[in-house]
């Protein structure tokens, strides 16, 4: 008898291919499952095939009570495993609160690895700043380690888009660019809505929420951590790199800057992406207003979008974040393609 060809491991492999010698399979053995059961059979499988782990990245401390896993890159790879954005988490009297737990399960679990290296403390929060993929596709290595009665945290916009299609778009593009190795993560919304002015007693830390509009997405919220002057500000702000705006608004993130300017006076802002500083808003401030406000200036003299994007080139606001920005060459005409939409939009 010819001896059978062994099939290579899972994780070497698409999901589609397995799932397709899965299935073939079953119907070679004459299985009669109805579509239910192919169904649970093919949620198994896909649970089953996981990407590899993510390498451990020491947390840096920020404050008394705030960590960072910083992540060096912007973009979601292959070979970054889709660690793009950072992961943030309070150390409290009453337990770890993480802010953005990632973009997947590896990443989670990575993670909580981490924490093990600073508290044994149990999760007992997470808070998801919007519904972009990277910061919140962790949550599942979370509800995994600490149950589905986990508190997590968001504003109802983000949590109805994660719930949507959002979370189903993100959950698939994750996959994706990172050529699956995030693969096995699964969807977990959060289960909790909070709204501006929210406050949560940890015992020894206070944190503090604040929603002012539309910034980044129509849902953000930054988390204010009172007792160490530090805000952590999601995508609202980011350290050399240009925030996505597909889903935001320049206006709305002016004003948005402008109330948390006064309303948590912080010596720490922590980005999404980046490093945290006592700049980070400035420099991302700096950035827009030179991109939007020569939009503006085109938009009233009748001047078409070359013309603008030109005119934000040049402009020694952005000129000058060009060479150590993040996807600088292949999104600033994008951005100063919004812009220049909603200047035309505030305009008329």
């Amino acid at each position: 008898m010819r001896t059978p060809t062994p099939l290579p491991p899972p994780t070497t492999i698409s999901r589609r291919r397995f799932l397709q010698m899965g299935l073939a399979g079953a119907a070679g053995v004459g299985l009669t499952a109805n579509w239910a059961d192919l169904s649970a059979f093919a949620a198994d499988l896909h649970d089953f095939i996981r990407g590899p782990a993510v390498p451990d990245i020491a947390p840096q401390r920020l404050s008394e009570h705030v960590w960072m896993i910083w992540s060096k890159d912007g973009f979601p790879t292959p070979e970054n495993q889709g660690m793009m954005s950072n992961i943030t988490f309070v150390v409290t009297q009453k337990g770890v609160v993480m802010l953005d737990p990632g973009g997947s399960v590896q990443i989670g679990e990575m993670a909580l690895r981490m924490i093990r290296t600073v508290t044994d403390k149990p999760v007992v929060a997470i808070f998801n700043t919007h519904y972009h993929g990277d910061h919140w596709l962790a949550n599942h290595a979370f509800e995994d380690a600490f149950g589905k009665d986990l508190p997590i945290y968001a504003h109802p916009v983000t949590k109805k888009e994660i719930e949507g299609v959002q979370g189903s778009m993100w959950h698939s593009l994750m996959e994706r660019w990172t050529n699956q190795a995030t693969a096995g993560t699964r969807i977990v919304a959060p289960n909790h809505t909070v709204e501006h002015g929210a406050s949560f007693d940890y015992g020894d830390v206070t944190l503090r929420i604040h929603h002012y509009g539309v910034a980044h997405t129509p849902g953000d919220i930054c988390i204010e951590v009172v007792e160490d002057a530090l805000t952590h500000v999601g995508d609202i702000a980011m350290d050399r790199r240009i925030a996505n705006m597909d889903d935001g608004s320049y206006v709305g993130t002016f004003r948005f800057y402008d109330a948390l300017e006064k309303s948590a006076p912080s010596k720490i802002w922590v980005p999404g992406h980046g490093h945290a500083s006592a700049e980070v808003l400035k420099w991302n401030r700096e950035l827009f207003e030179g991109i939007y406000e020569n939009c503006v200036k085109a938009v009233e003299d009748g001047r078409d979008m070359a013309s603008a994007r030109e005119a934000v080139l040049k402009d020694p606001r952005v000129a000058g974040k060009a060479s150590d920005t993040a996807g600088f060459d292949s999104n600033i005409g994008k951005y100063v393609s919004l812009a220049y939409l909603e200047a035309e939009k505030e305009a008329f």
